[in-house]
């Protein structure tokens, strides 16, 4: 009795890993291909534990740029961020998986406060969906403070909303050169054709 409930133990375990494996694989195949973003430059708000402006500017393939001015809920600072972002597609370039890293300096919004102003690094990852010229994202940005603020770490939360104010389109730099044709003359000079 013992030897039959192992082995069918066994057996289901075999077959959910089976079938884990299979999604994986699927998923790993449409996030291998193509671009992580369907446009170069979007501008809006950021809203969850802190609340604040975004503007997100695409650099090169599946890399961007992200400012965020934000202000917290929870302590008296204002903070702006700088970020490096890698936009990884989940299904298209519509939809992204991104994450990254950056640098922040704070300003606390009132005199009384007991610490110095923050200067930090912060982390990001999160999912983000594209439709037409809107751009809504939730992420993850944890913040360490080398110096100041209210604790040494920050746990923020985020969702932003943004307007989509230019579309993809190929930098000159991505863009790869077509060499032209000499019609009418071929070999060397046009002597020997």
């Amino acid at each position: 009795m013992h030897k039959i409930n192992t082995n069918l133990f066994i057996f289901c375990v075999n077959g959910v890993m089976k079938k884990l494996n299979l999604i994986v694989a699927i998923l790993g195949l449409f996030t291998c291909s193509g671009f992580g973003q369907s446009y170069n430059t979007a501008i809006g708000m950021r809203i969850g534990t802190e609340w604040g402006l975004t503007v997100r500017q695409r650099v090169v393939n599946n890399y961007a740029a992200e400012l965020i001015l934000q202000s917290s809920l929870q302590r008296a600072e204002t903070q702006l961020t700088l970020l490096g972002i890698s936009h990884k597609p989940l299904i298209s370039r519509r939809f992204n998986f991104y994450y990254g890293l950056g640098f922040h300096k704070g300003w606390a919004d009132q005199l009384d406060v007991d610490y110095e102003d923050p200067l930090g690094m912060d982390f990001i990852a999160g999912l983000e969906l594209t439709i037409g010229r809107l751009n809504l994202s939730y992420d993850y940005k944890p913040a360490i403070n080398f110096v100041g603020g209210a604790s040494t770490f920050y746990s923020q939360t985020g969702i932003s909303l943004r307007y989509v104010v230019g579309k993809r389109d190929k930098y000159f730099w991505e863009q790869k050169g077509k060499k032209k044709r000499n019609k009418g003359k071929g070999g060397l000079f046009g002597i020997f054709k």
